[in-house]
């Protein structure tokens, strides 16, 4: 009897450590993803990236424990247009969204209080039901999708919100003109409003008449209740603590650090004291500040407190070692709003003025920070020289969810230079961009091509060596006429006439 009952608890202690054995390896089959995209973040605001004056110790923290590109690419200058490429895989040639469109023809689209009472003022332009996402493809690989910030494709009401292409969860601003408050008088979960103690306050208001601009009193409009950025990151971290124990994707699109200047007290504090004595932004783009550098920057360093909370949250939950986490920004820096981005050398070591960064297809306006961190598969502390963009990520998840790469991505995966293997590289990334002036850009290895003021009849190219010429200053196309010749053949091949009549370019022959 004593024989039989240890030959029974041998193969029950066989059953449980293979049991045990077995859980590990199929988690790690389908590794959770984290994807947090920043908003109007230039290229050297990180001190990974050479920033001197904000500090982001947890964004340098998560750059070191994996891997930083240097030649990363958004989708599209502004912010619509970047987050559509971002989530179809195709450059702006090819996208539905392919600028900022405000629908204008609904009504009195820029009024709070008009949006308030007819949510269907709110939102751009919807995604088609027809597009397919890297969140419906998670979805069909049998991950968990959660978005919590900044939306912009698709008003409610349309086919083109959160939930119906591809989103499990939601919640932040569905329409990216109420971002333009960080004091909301509401949010969206899901397809519903969520109701905030915040006041309507009118976009680009400005202080109260004969209200002295250094007196702290003045701005308690601007100061209100309820922070969105606080209220959407508590969201993101509870979307994780639900499904820690399944695979989840979460595009986490913070606000931060697009305008207007709106940061927690303590960061701002933090600054006065870092950066001294400061003239207020009165001025009438967004509204006023009476610290604008001070904010701008505890704007970013909020973010970057939150990216940590990201990472400790995973650690918490015992599933860091499963998780992808990758980071960028939608776009480069701005330069209006009292957000004072030549001083901060924000796009550096590119040009930061206007007309270097947000808006345009100089590499101030379009070269962004990225990096990835993902234990145990990205070696800590490398970096990548890859030419990728926006578009490549679609394939990217593809391939780290095991899922079939869709063929009219325009996008090739980076996962091989992830994981430092043999990395197949673009023949040229393109760019076109109908506002502005209208423009477009080809990266081919070392050439940079910018057409610009297309708008205004112009369809001559500049060219720029980028490896002897980063920030873009000598146009050595009179020099280089079979690079010219075969860049604009590019751009005509790359280029399909919008299917939304503000995007379309006439003098490309729409």
């Amino acid at each position: 009897m004593h024989r039989l009952a240890t030959i029974f608890s041998f193969f029950g202690l066989l059953f449980l450590l293979q049991s045990c054995q077995s859980s590990p390896t199929e988690k790690a089959q389908n590794p959770n993803i984290i994807y947090i995209l920043a908003d109007d973040l230039g290229y050297g605001e990180l001190g990974i990236y050479g920033q001197e004056l904000i500090e982001t110790p947890n964004l340098d923290a998560l750059a070191k424990s994996g891997m930083r590109f240097t030649q990363h690419y958004t989708g599209a200058p502004v912010c619509a247009p970047a987050r559509c490429v971002l989530l179809t895989g195709q450059h702006t040639g090819h996208a539905h969204v392919r600028g900022n469109d405000e629908w204008k023809a609904r009504g009195d689209v820029w009024s709070y209080q008009a949006m308030f009472d007819n949510p269907f003022l709110e939102g751009q332009r919807p995604l088609p039901d027809s597009i397919v996402t890297i969140a419906e493809i998670l979805q069909d690989a049998g991950y968990k999708t959660g978005s919590v910030g900044k939306w912009g494709l698709g008003a409610p009401t349309t086919e083109g919100v959160p939930n119906k292409q591809g989103f499990d969860f939601f919640y932040g601003y569905n329409c990216q003109r109420q971002a333009h408050t960080y004091y909301p008088m509401h949010l969206w979960r899901n397809e519903e409003r969520h109701i905030l103690n915040n006041k309507m306050v009118a976009p680009r208001a400005n202080l109260a008449e004969g209200a002295n601009p250094n007196d702290s009193t003045s701005y308690a409009d601007f100061r209100l209740n309820d922070y969105a950025p606080t209220l959407m990151h508590d969201e993101a971290l509870g979307f994780m603590e639900a499904n820690k124990d399944q695979p989840f994707f979460l595009y986490y699109a913070s606000p931060i650090p697009h305008l207007p200047l709106q940061a927690p007290k303590r960061w701002v504090e933090y600054y006065r004291k870092k950066l001294g004595e400061e003239a207020p932004y009165t001025g009438k783009s967004y509204y006023p500040n009476q610290y604008p550098r001070a904010a701008y920057a505890g704007m970013i360093s909020y973010l970057d407190e939150q990216v940590g909370d990201l990472v400790a949250k995973l650690k918490e939950m015992g599933v860091y070692e499963n998780t992808l986490i990758i980071f960028s920004s939608d776009n480069g820096p701005t330069y209006t709003g009292g957000a004072d981005t030549p001083f901060f050398d924000s796009a550096k070591p590119f040009k930061t003025e206007y007309g270097w960064g947000k808006g345009f297809t100089h590499e101030g306006g379009i070269r962004v920070p990225m990096m990835a961190s993902w234990p145990g598969k990205i070696k800590a502390s490398s970096q990548s020289t890859h030419i990728s963009a926006f578009y490549d990520v679609l394939p990217t998840l593809c391939e780290v969810a095991g899922q079939p790469i869709p063929a009219n991505t325009d996008g090739i995966s980076f996962l091989p230079a992830l994981l430092q293997k043999d990395q197949k590289a673009h023949d040229y990334l393109y760019w076109e961009f109908p506002a502005y002036k209208g423009q477009q850009a080809v990266r081919m290895g070392k050439w940079k091509a910018i057409r610009a003021n297309i708008f205004e009849g112009n369809m001559t190219l500049q060219l720029f060596d980028l490896e002897n010429d980063p920030r873009e200053q000598n146009d050595v196309a009179a020099a280089n006429p079979e690079i010219v010749q075969k860049i604009e053949g590019i751009m005509k091949a790359a280029h399909v006439p919008a299917t939304i009549e503000r995007f379309k370019i006439k003098e490309l022959g729409d």
